[in-house]
C-alpha cells in the first residue's frame, strides 16, 4: 500500500507531462492572475497542521512548496541527529526510499531515447541468467508499471542483504536474490507493486551503458539536473556525514524512536536508497519538465499515465483519487488536476513525498527522517489544497 502511495504524486515548468487540468488556475504565485490559496502560505491551514504534528513529535524533517519556481512555505522540525544535536536544515541530505525509482525509470527512458533499450524488448535482451520463462517474456515496459509479476526480495530478504558490506558484494549478490524469486503471476497478467522490478531495472541501465548503475545516474541524472548533493551514499558515509539525517523509529516491540541507520542495506538501488535535499529535488523537477534529461518526446513519454493501479480505499476527509503508473513517476487525477511523483517509506524511518502539479505549476517536496506514514496526513493535505478538492 504504501508503494501504491508511492507511485502517484507529480512536476511544474515548460512542459506538461500529462493532460492540462480542466482547473489549470487553482493557484499562482504573486505573479499571476490567480493568487495561492491562503491555506497554502505561511500561517494557513497545512502550515498548522505540520506545527500541530510536530509539536507532538509526530514530524521531523524539511519540507519545501514551490509555486511558478517561487518559494510558497518552507517548514524544517526536528533533529538530523539527536546523539550530536544536529537539527534538521533546508539542505539536510534525507534517505529517499522509493522516490529512487523516479531516477530509475528516467535513466531507463534516456537510453530509449539513445535507441539502446526498447520498452518493449524482453528482459533476455539485456540480461542473462533469469530461467526462460521469465526472461523471455517479461518487458521492460511491464518491469517499470510493475505488472511484470515480481515480488520482493527487499523484504523477504532483509537480513542477507544488510549483511553486505561494500557496494561491490551488494551489485553482486543482489541480482541473484531477484533471480531466484519466484514470480507472483505470469508476466503482463496482473498488478503488484514491485522493488525486484526496479531492481532489475538498475541492472539493465548498468549492462547497457557499461557504467555501474551509481555512476550512471551520478552522472545522467544527478549532474546533468545539478543536484550537488544528491547520492547513493552508503552505510558508512551515513555515520560520516553530518549532513545526513538518521532515521527514527520506535522498535517493533515498542518504545522511543531508535536511530536505525545499521538496519538499513550497506548501499541502495534501483528500488530505493538515493539520497538527497528539498532543494535538490526541485533542481531535478525543473531539469525533467525543461527537457535538459529527455527530450521533449521522450520526456512526455516517461511521464504520461501507463497502467491503471488499484484504487486506494476512501477516507474520510480525503480526495478521490485515480492513480496511474507511468515509467518512474507516477500519475494521479484529483479533481480534475493531474499530479506526478512518487513517495517512499520504510519502517526503519522514511517518509518521503515528491509531487508536481504541470498545470498548476506546483512543486512540493517532504522529507522526513520518521518512520514510514509519518508525513502521510500533511502530504495528503497539500495534495487536497493544491487541487482545491
Amino acid at each position: 500500500m504504501l508503494g501504491l502511495l508511492g507511485a502517484v504524486p507529480l512536476a511544474t515548468g515548460g512542459l506538461l507531462a500529462v493532460p492540462a487540468s480542466a482547473h489549470a488556475g487553482a493557484g499562482s504565485d504573486h505573479r499571476g492572475s490567480d493568487p495561492v490559496p491562503a491555506d497554502l502560505l505561511p500561517g494557513g491551514a497545512l502550515d498548522r497542521l505540520i506545527a500541530q504534528t510536530a509539536a507532538t513529535d509526530g514530524y521531523s524533517g524539511t519540507l519545501l512548496l514551490l509555486h511558478n519556481g517561487r518559494p510558497v512555505l518552507t517548514r524544517t522540525y526536528g533533529m538530523a541527529n539527536k546523539e550530536l544535536g544536529i537539527p534538521n536544515r533546508p539542505d539536510t541530505i534525507f534517505a529517499l526510499g522509493s522516490i529512487t525509482k523516479v531516477f530509475t525509470g528516467i535513466a531507463i527512458s534516456q537510453l530509449v531515447q539513445q535507441g539502446k533499450v526498447g520498452y518493449h524488448e524482453k528482459l533476455s535482451t539485456y540480461l542473462t541468467g533469469f530461467p526462460a520463462a521469465i526472461g523471455d517474456t517479461m518487458t521492460v515496459h511491464q518491469l517499470l508499471t510493475h505488472t511484470a509479476g515480481m515480488a520482493d526480495v527487499v523484504r523477504d530478504s532483509g537480513d542477507v542483504i544488510r549483511s553486505w558490506t561494500s557496494e561491490a558484494e551488494a551489485t553482486r549478490e543482489l541480482l541473484k536474490l531477484v533471480q531466484a524469486a519466484p514470480l507472483l503471476f505470469p508476466p503482463g497478467a496482473g498488478y503488484a507493486y514491485s522493488n525486484n522490478g526496479y531492481i532489475t531495472l538498475a541492472y539493465i541501465v548498468a549492462a547497457v551503458s557499461g557504467q555501474t548503475f551509481y555512476d550512471y545516474v551520478r552522472r545522467h541524472i544527478f549532474r546533468a539536473a545539478g543536484m550537488t548533493s544528491s547520492d547513493f551514499y552508503n552505510r558508512d558515509q551515513w555515520v560520516t556525514n553530518h549532513r545526513i539525517a538518521r532515521p527514527y523509529a520506535p522498535p517493533p516491540s515498542g518504545g522511543p524512536r531508535a536511530d536505525n541507520h545499521l538496519l538499513d542495506a550497506y548501499i541502495g538501488n534501483g528500488a530505493g536508497g538515493a539520497f538527497s535535499t528539498t532543494a535538490d529535488l526541485v533542481a531535478f523537477v525543473k531539469a525533467l519538465t525543461g527537457g535538459k534529461l529527455l527530450d521533449a518526446a521522450h520526456t512526455w513519454l516517461a511521464t504520461t499515465p501507463k497502467y491503471p493501479a488499484p484504487p486506494l480505499p476512501p477516507k474520510p476527509g480525503l480526495p478521490a483519487q485515480v492513480l496511474f503508473e507511468g515509467y518512474g513517476p507516477g500519475a494521479v487525477l484529483v479533481n480534475d488536476h493531474w499530479g506526478l511523483g512518487h513517495a517512499g517509506g520504510a519502517t526503519i524511518g522514511i517518509s518521503t513525498d515528491l509531487q508536481w502539479y504541470p498545470a498548476d505549476g506546483y512543486v512540493y517536496v517532504d522529507l522526513c527522517n520518521y518512520e514510514a506514514g509519518s508525513s502521510t496526513r500533511i502530504d495528503s493535505q497539500a495534495r487536497l489544497l493544491i487541487t482545491g478538492a
